[in-house]
């Protein structure tokens, strides 16, 4: 029989998310922060796209064109049928790397995504991976690439394998994957009974072991399950994209552009003392026990000059993507657990309360009397944007062009959201993204969309569609079983709707 899928997990499909780390619009603000030019983003390719839903919400909401494989032809299904149905032109296909990388009516891409699937797929596909970024992605061209990764994957390693050899040798062939995972995951609660001396040596692992019962199964198979899975070192992945021509350029998660969050004074001196860039990466990674990185990678990196830099850092378009009063002025970080400076975050908060597009210059100058810099206000956009508050902004002219396409894409959503609440995110191209918005709000959505208003209507709308399918509403984790409950905690969601973000996503042009 010919075994189509590389060893790689096809029986139980990817979950629906979606990863704005994929969006090419987060490249601009990442590079200013690291002082690098940054490079235009009229082509992408995502390899290994899941269900499609990143690639779809971003070829709907932005001006990028799309291209992307998956191999698993089902996902590729469900991504082509929401490409289709919002005339976004993404050309999404299920074929192999092998099969994709061997076109040639591809473009060369501006941007090549390689997310989660690295440390899951053979070494064969990587290689085909590091030739195909080789030879496709155009000079100046960035590879978003994230993997589990070295230290901190190192003692839940032999965990795994325990965990697939366990599915392997001592549950039914015939038995269902889920079926096999929760056999899997009691063997383990049996062996944490006897205390072994190795999930005493690593405390850590015995509870990231009980953490895994809450996982999504068809998570935890792709994660766990899959005949080939290798975290991989930094250093590693240096050498290995150093073959396609690429360098290191920066973190893809803004809060680790911020020393102070992540590591300590001494921990920060020593990394000062050392000029090659792979080895501080590599050393940082054993400080901060880094298990899954999210990088950007460069085909020619272009350093910014000092004057270059500020005025880049000035251009950069954001948007408050959340009410203002829900913004805590607290921040967690890998090295410290502080508070925000008021002085800095609520006159930004109160500029940004609008919910339009504002550039981060724009913000500098009309705080200017107040004392704050360009880095204080370039620091706190990261810091916000980081904590999901904020987000990127596209050009008028890019908001303009997508606008049609995000929203048919939006009703198409809506629609899957009436009987399913596995996409919990929405496109609008004012972020050349998507933003959240569970099932429940995406009713309320469908409903203004078909002109309905008022609480009582909203509540009225998702009570119906969701009761004919005797769907139960959950509140603080508890099921709700009586209609009047459910009915109630309805309409609080519909009162807090109308009142805190109906407003935001009517603003980014979510629905019209």
């Amino acid at each position: 029989m010919n075994d189509w899928t590389g060893g790689y997990v096809a029986d139980l499909n990817y979950t629906h998310g979606y990863y704005q780390e994929l969006s090419p619009l987060r490249i601009g603000m990442a590079f200013a922060s690291a002082g690098l030019q940054t490079p235009a983003s009229g082509t992408a390719c995502e390899l290994g796209f899941g269900q499609g839903v990143s690639a779809n919400i971003h070829a709907a909401a932005g001006i990028t064109r799309w291209h992307g494989t998956d191999f698993n032809p089902a996902q590729a299904a469900f991504a082509r049928d929401l490409a289709a149905v919002s005339g976004n032109g993404a050309q999404l296909v299920d074929q192999s790397f092998a099969e994709f990388a061997a076109r040639d009516d591809l473009p060369d891409f501006d941007y090549i995504c390689v997310h989660g699937i690295w440390c899951w797929v053979s070494p064969a596909n990587q290689a085909l991976i590091v030739d195909f970024v080789r030879r496709k992605l155009k000079v100046g061209g960035v590879l978003f690439i994230s993997y589990n990764c070295q230290p901190g994957w190192a003692p839940m390693a032999p965990v795994r394998g325990l965990l697939t050899s366990y599915t392997n040798t001592m549950t039914a062939p015939g038995a269902g994957r889920a079926q096999r995972i929760d056999s899997a995951l009691d063997f383990t609660d049996r062996l944490l009974d006897t205390t072994p001396a190795y999930f005493a040596a690593y405390p850590r692992v015995a509870e990231r072991l009980k953490s895994l019962r809450a996982q999504n199964r068809q998570y935890l198979v792709h994660e766990y399950f899959g005949r080939d899975w290798q975290p991989t070192s930094f250093a590693e992945m240096a050498d290995i994209l150093g073959e396609a021509k690429l360098t290191y350029a920066c973190s893809a998660q803004y809060l680790d552009h911020i020393v102070e969050l992540n590591l300590s004074q001494p921990q920060h001196a020593l990394l000062a003392e050392l000029t090659d860039p792979v080895f501080f990466q590599s050393v940082r990674d054993f400080m901060v026990n880094q298990n899954f990185r999210c990088d950007y990678w460069v085909k020619g990196a272009r350093p910014l000059l000092l004057l270059e830099k500020a005025e880049t850092m000035r251009r950069q378009r954001v948007v408050l993507v959340a009410p203002p009063h829900l913004f805590e002025l607290k921040i967690t970080g890998r090295a410290i657990e502080g508070q925000l400076s008021e002085a800095i975050y609520l006159p930004l908060l109160q500029l940004l309360a609008d919910y339009q597009p504002h550039t981060v210059g724009e913000l500098e100058a009309a705080l200017a009397d107040q004392g704050l810099t360009l880095t204080q206000v370039f620091e706190a956009m990261l810091v916000m944007i980081g904590k999901g508050n904020l987000m990127l902004a596209q050009e008028p002219d890019a908001i303009e062009a997508a606008t049609a396409t995000a929203q048919r894409l939006n009703l198409a959503l809506f629609e899957h959201a009436r009987s399913s609440e596995e996409i919990a995110f929405v496109a609008s191209p004012v972020l050349g993204a998507g933003v959240s918005a569970p099932r429940i709000v995406q009713l309320f959505l469908l409903a203004h969309a078909q002109g309905l208003r008022g609480v009582a209507a909203l509540t009225d709308f998702v009570w119906n569609t969701l009761s004919s399918q005797d769907h139960r509403i959950v509140r603080d984790g508890v099921r709700l079983d009586d209609p009047a409950d459910s009915i109630a905690e309805i309409t609080l969601q519909a009162e807090r709707f109308e009142k805190d973000f109906l407003a935001i996503y009517l603003a980014l042009r979510v629905i019209a």
